[in-house]
């Protein structure tokens, strides 16, 4: 007996050893089956069971045995207080029963029903962060031995263990299934397409600033998806349960800019039969998009400042003050600091929507996103037509990928809708894009030039479309190009070409 310390001691050292490698595994039926199965070599028992408890129904579930009727067992249930697993997971406390017959809380009907001769259990909770989340049982020694006093305490610390590392791996499938439905939100609903470095890092940051109530200032051309953007900052961050509100800056003058944001009260000028209530306090504990900001007002301007100031605004008409708490996420295509510096836009304001930066790259900068963002478009159109043979020619592919679609996703989009309207049903051909966007565009070129002129003036803008298409990357340009370097660097020295 003086003895058993030392090695009770030693196997739970052995055991956290274990739990080691036991943490590691992230995928969960695997960790689950690793548990039990480690439980049983170590406790060298007949056989054993880990039970989860389903947090709704309160009933415990089966989900990995071992022994000649594991898979047998594992359709039943117990519920909570039942039997001795049932007793374990409703009171938090182990119990070893050594002859199971004259226990009053033995559920023997398991063992009837499977044909399963048990005579000894022990019993330990799993307990995560002070709650009961399943248990694990031993039933009897293999080599026909007592289960001791030492066996369950090794057995209550093991259970510890596997108990964190099944919170551990639940955490990491909820967060692999929320970047799984976020990916399909981003590509069904929101549309943000694309496996660029430049997307790469606006989702980043996006998702970063997401439970930041930091005001957000989404930059980027038109038709490049600033409100979708808008739309996922809220959808992932901590608000998302709160309503989202949208409005257009630029769709409104001044006086019914302001009632749309602020609302007013009843009476407050003629037709005001009601009182309205504005798009700030729709948004309250949650989101507002202001959406071509950089078209407000001077007037607007100083009124939107106050309510990101102070934290408060006034219906029109109306003299009590009212709080709300809204995260106010803006956006504009123009060149706001520009505006600032010119005095179009309060400098006092840009600060504060400015305090996180978000820009949305054209798709211009970001090529390599276009036959992946195509293809989802054309499975979109593919799906709305009945048209799954449908596919893009290559050098409809190729033509969109060397075209800079000056709308961005919002033109390329209805470029393809028209495409797959117009074509014959089985292939996107050239012919069947819009005519605009590819139609060969040489400046300089015009009638009353001389066969030279007109010729260096096609080699000048060709010269100037490869180097913009590769930053500006000489030797990839003559590559593309299939001419010496030399000679490119020749060309360009002779048409002034900076």
């Amino acid at each position: 007996m003086d003895n058993m310390p030392t090695s009770v001691d030693a196997s739970i050292d052995r055991l956290k050893e274990i739990s080691t490698w036991v943490s590691s595994v992230q995928d969960l039926d695997q960790l689950l089956e690793l548990i039990i199965e480690t439980a049983t070599r170590m406790m060298d028992a007949k056989a054993s069971s880990l039970l989860l408890l389903d947090q709704k129904t309160k009933k415990l579930q089966f989900k990995v045995a071992t022994g000649d009727k594991g898979t047998d067992v594992k359709q039943f249930e117990i519920d909570l207080g039942q039997g001795i697993a049932g007793h374990v997971a409703q009171t938090g406390e182990p119990l070893l029963i050594a002859d199971v017959a004259k226990d009053p809380r033995w559920y023997k009907e398991i063992s009837e029903s499977i044909g399963f001769q048990t005579q000894s259990i022990a019993c330990v909770p799993m307990k995560l962060n002070g709650d009961i989340i399943g248990v694990v049982e031993i039933i009897d020694k293999a080599d026909g031995s007592s289960i001791l006093s030492k066996d369950l305490k090794i057995l209550s610390v093991f259970a510890e263990l596997a108990a964190q590392a099944i919170g551990n791996a639940r955490e990491i499938e909820h967060d692999k299934k929320e970047i799984r439905d976020l990916k399909q939100e981003l590509q069904g609903k929101y549309e943000i397409v694309g496996e660029s470095n430049a997307l790469r890092k606006v989702i980043s940051d996006a998702i970063k600033v997401a439970n930041s109530k930091a005001s957000t200032l989404l930059l980027g051309e038109s038709g490049t998806g600033k409100e979708i953007l808008a739309r996922l900052i809220h959808r992932v961050g901590s608000r998302k349960d709160e309503p989202m509100v949208v409005l257009n800056c630029a769709a409104l003058p001044e006086t019914l800019l302001e009632d749309e944001l602020f609302g007013h009260e009843k009476g407050a000028f003629t037709g005001a039969a009601n009182r309205k209530i504005g798009k700030f306090e729709l948004a309250d504990r949650g989101t507002i998009f202001l959406d071509e900001i950089g078209e407000m007002s001077p007037g607007m301007q100083s009124k939107l400042l106050r309510i990101l100031q102070e934290g408060v605004f006034y219906r029109v008409g109306g003299n009590k003050s009212i709080p709300v708490d809204v995260r106010v996420i803006s956006a504009t295509n123009r060149n706001i600091e520009e505006d600032v510096a010119e005095g179009r836009f309060r400098e006092d304001l840009y600060y504060r929507i400015n305090v996180i930066q978000i820009h949305m790259p054209p798709l211009r900068e970001r090529r390599d996103d276009i036959p992946i963002l195509a293809q989802h478009f054309l499975d979109i159109f593919k799906k709305e037509r009945g048209a799954s043979d449908l596919v893009i020619s290559r050098a409809a592919m190729d033509l969109m990928v060397e075209y800079d679609w000056p709308g961005n996703v919002r033109e390329m989009k209805n470029a393809l809708e028209r495409a797959v309207v117009m074509g014959n049903g089985k292939q996107v051909l050239p012919e069947d894009l819009p005519a605009f966007a590819f139609r060969p565009q040489y400046p300089g070129l015009e009638v009353g030039l001389t066969l030279k002129e007109a010729t260096d003036a096609f080699k000048k803008e060709f010269i100037l479309l490869n180097l913009r298409h590769t930053d500006g990357n000489r030797s990839m340009a003559a590559k593309k190009m299939k001419i010496q370097r030399t000679y490119l660097s020749r060309l360009i020295a002779k048409f002034g070409i900076s």
